[in-house]
């Protein structure tokens, strides 16, 4: 279903089938002919929850600001790693193939997510052209594509899932545990289903096994306090939070990362400038 209003264009597209499932993305471009800057965004909720309407206020900001978005549903929770991957690689590639049609830039294609879909955010930006997440084929008569792209941005995104299992079983087994802990090592186990596969899909341990990876320009927003996102590992020999410590790594690695750091009271509004800032110096 399309939706055209005087000041935008919403349309609901299923843009992958699985079985008899669909799975759909949510299109918002602009008034005008475009060609639009395109941003992919992807919903948290620990791997298991969540849906593409999760990306609304986020869209909100970035439509009005002249961006195209793409808000996805993917697969997650019990369909397992790497299934999201494989979802999102195809999207991007398929988004990038109906160029024309949604009045995008293809050469203008920069991906962000929140918590979870942060991290899957970067993953994707890191490895647009693993076998595994490109193993879902377009149709024939489609455009050949990649999945990358220009840059990607992230907020608060759970950057390394081995260490957050980790720290959330540490605070659960304290004398007064946090309430956050009550399901996040269930959730990590359901999608992850082991702590190999944890290692595995993870950007920063990635980037300290030295894996050959893209980085395009990055873009860490990260709240204060946040005792979920943004703790030490005691696991690491670097003495830095884990937004510090990617940072450091993916600088090592020559790329271009800003951690910003916004109140955590506040900080899915204080996050909206930031991010439309940051898509406009690199799409």
């Amino acid at each position: 279903m399309v939706t055209a209003t005087l000041d935008e264009t919403i349309e609901d597209i299923a843009y992958l089938q699985h079985g008899g499932a669909s799975l759909q993305l949510r299109f918002r471009r602009p008034p005008g002919a475009g060609a639009f800057p395109l941003v992919v965004d992807l919903h948290g909720g620990a791997w298991t929850m969540g849906d593409l309407t999760g990306c609304q206020d986020r869209d909100d900001c970035l439509v009005k600001a002249g961006y195209a978005t793409a808000a996805l549903d993917f697969r997650h929770a019990g369909d397992s790693y790497p299934t999201s991957l494989l979802d999102i690689n195809y999207a991007i590639r398929w988004l990038k193939s109906q160029a024309g049609r949604l009045r995008i830039d293809p050469e203008r294609v920069g991906i962000t997510g929140q918590s979870s879909g942060g991290h899957l955010a970067m993953l994707s930006a890191m490895r647009p052209l693993d076998p595994r997440y490109v193993s879902l084929a377009l149709d024939a008569e489609a455009a050949p594509m990649t999945a990358n792209v220009r840059c990607v941005a992230m907020t608060w995104p759970v950057i390394n899932p081995l260490s957050r299992y980790h720290h959330a079983l540490r605070l659960r087994g304290g004398a007064e545990p946090p309430t956050w802990t009550a399901s996040i090592p269930e959730r990590h186990d359901l999608y992850w289903r082991n702590e190999e596969n944890m290692a595995e899909g993870n950007p920063l341990l990635a980037l300290e096994r030295g894996e050959a990876v893209e980085t395009p320009p990055a873009l860490w927003i990260q709240g204060r306090p946040d005792e979920i996102h943004d703790y030490r590992d005691p696991d690491s020999d670097l003495d830095l939070n884990e937004p510090e410590r990617f940072a450091a790594r993916y600088r090592e690695a020559g790329g271009e990362i800003t951690v910003h750091y916004v109140d955590q009271a506040n900080r899915a509004a204080a996050s909206y400038d930031p991010l439309v800032a940051f898509f406009g110096t690199h799409l």
